[in-house]
């Protein structure tokens, strides 16, 4: 392996796992949904709810564009706005049950990768290799948490 290769196949093996998910997920009837969406349903997903401008700031996009792209979920059924309980001016997008089935699938996808991951190199590598990437990125982010968010 070339020195400062390691970086590149995490993010191919990342780009890898996502392209699979996205192959299963048109095929069961999620035929319209992008990776940028998934940055979004993840957020929703831990915080159950969140604004235009925290979605904005979460995936490094201006509140204009991410309303557009809450627009485009919407319309297609994944998320739902309500009004904010504290700020007239504000609504809360959250995940409809279509949203919500969409990160079911993902995360079991997910789970089945890691399933075969564990058949080919073991799943006591597979678990070492699980600690070695988080304190590879514990240790690169200066102990700072690190957003999943798109790389635009």
């Amino acid at each position: 392996m070339a020195d400062g290769e390691l970086p590149m196949l995490f993010a191919t093996a990342f780009r890898a796992v996502m392209d699979h998910a996205h192959d299963r997920l048109a095929a069961e009837g999620f035929d319209d949904v992008r990776p940028a969406h998934g940055f979004v349903f993840q957020y929703l997903s831990f915080h159950r709810s969140a604004t235009a401008v925290q979605l904005g700031d979460h995936l490094g996009i201006t509140k204009q564009a991410a309303v557009q792209l809450v627009d485009e979920l919407e319309r297609r059924g994944y998320v739902a706005r309500t009004p904010h309980p504290h700020d007239r001016r504000s609504r809360l997008v959250s995940l409809t049950p279509r949203g919500w089935a969409c990160v079911q699938r993902v995360t079991q996808v997910w789970r089945e990768v890691e399933q075969r991951w564990a058949e080919l190199i073991g799943s006591e590598r597979l678990e070492q290799l699980r600690a070695d990437i988080a304190t590879l990125t514990h240790d690169t982010a200066g102990g700072a948490p690190v957003p999943l968010r798109p790389l635009w």
